[in-house]
């Protein structure tokens, strides 16, 4: 129903309204009983789908990726669509408006959306309000820095989501790869990311002992964009800051061999969907290999089909997130790449 019905209808519409729409769609229907209903259709409750990874047991390895529910209005909602986790965010200390509209475009003829949002959203206390309510699923926080903040102050505004976040997410994801966020790529160098890492896990072992409880798992999300050389630099970052494991990939600034108008791929932003699925493999594979396993690694990036999601877990994905794919196939796509794995294991 959703690709012969809802989406003609929905791309017929801005895609950032039609996005605000879907969102108070989901939450009405939420409230006047289609949970269980939506539960019924899409969720597949198996023993054999569960991931034991940081501790933590998710019911399936099909997540939905940060950037969807950026301020942590609609995570239990969206978990009834059969996603064994949601990352929410990216959130930033203060609330920010992003990027001046239009910013965000589909590209039909590659199963694709480029982006420019500038990681809007209304500030972290406000999704820490948000997720005081109890949880039916898995919840990440993915944090990132305010446009205004310096990079050199940088580790401030990260520090200040992962302290107000501590207690509301059950991971968090370091997102330093953005391409909409002015010089936040250049935090991938090795100093400035590994000083930042370092800090966050000084500041998780603090918080931790303070409370008496688990340190959170930390995260960190890495563009596609990144050389060989780069992510053998990643590697070495990972073992000497210990940090729990790696989100590849985000979205790219490459623009090749793609089918759309020539004035759609000169916007500016970051590229998901579809173009994106054979670099994010690679990227997973590499570090997969290179590092011998070393870390854990949540595969993301144009997976459209459960082929597709196949293929990042064969290339040494542990988990795998949507967010693309969620678009354009529906939440079918969820409960057939669980049918998929299933049927594999």
């Amino acid at each position: 129903m959703y690709k012969l019905i809802l989406r003609p209808i929905f791309f017929l519409f801005d895609p950032e309204k039609i996005h605000h729409f879907s969102f108070f769609m989901i939450k009405l229907l939420g409230k006047i009983g289609f949970s269980k209903i939506f539960r019924a259709i899409y969720v597949i409750e198996d023993k054999k789908l569960e991931r034991e990874l940081f501790g933590l047991t998710f019911k399936n390895p099909v997540g939905l990726g940060a950037g969807f529910d950026k301020n942590a209005k609609l995570y239990n909602e969206l978990s009834d669509f059969g996603f064994g986790f949601i990352e929410i965010g990216t959130l930033t200390p203060k609330p920010q408006e992003g990027n001046p509209k239009k910013r965000l475009f589909r590209l039909k003829a590659d199963q694709a959306i480029i982006n420019r949002m500038g990681f809007n959203n209304l500030g972290v206390l406000e999704a820490v309000a948000e997720l005081k309510k109890e949880h039916r699923v898995i919840v990440g926080g993915n944090i990132g820095k305010n446009k205004i903040t310096p990079n050199d102050k940088a580790t401030s505004d990260y520090l200040i989501c992962f302290d107000a976040l501590f207690d509301h997410v059950d991971y968090f994801v370091v997102n330093v790869s953005s391409p909409n966020t002015p010089g936040l790529r250049e935090l991938q160098d090795k100093e400035p990311l590994t000083k930042l890492l370092n800090q966050l896990k000084l500041e998780n072992t603090k918080i931790a002992n303070a409370k008496a409880v688990k340190e959170k798992p930390i995260l960190l999300k890495i563009a596609p964009d990144l050389t060989d050389s780069q992510l053998l630099d990643i590697i070495e970052i990972v073992a000497v800051t210990k940090i729990d494991g790696i989100i590849a990939t985000n979205t790219t600034i490459n623009r090749q061999g793609l089918k759309s108008h020539q004035l759609l791929l000169e916007e500016a932003g970051g590229l998901s969907g579809k173009p994106l699925a054979q670099r994010s493999t690679e990227v997973i594979r590499f570090l997969s290999e290179k590092s011998n396993k070393a870390f854990p690694i949540i595969g993301v990036g144009g997976i459209t089909s459960p082929e597709e999601a196949l293929e990042k877990l064969d290339a040494g994905a542990d988990l795998i997130q949507l967010w693309t794919g969620f678009i354009y196939e529906g939440p079918a796509l969820v409960k057939r790449i669980n049918k998929a794995i299933l049927k594999r294991s």
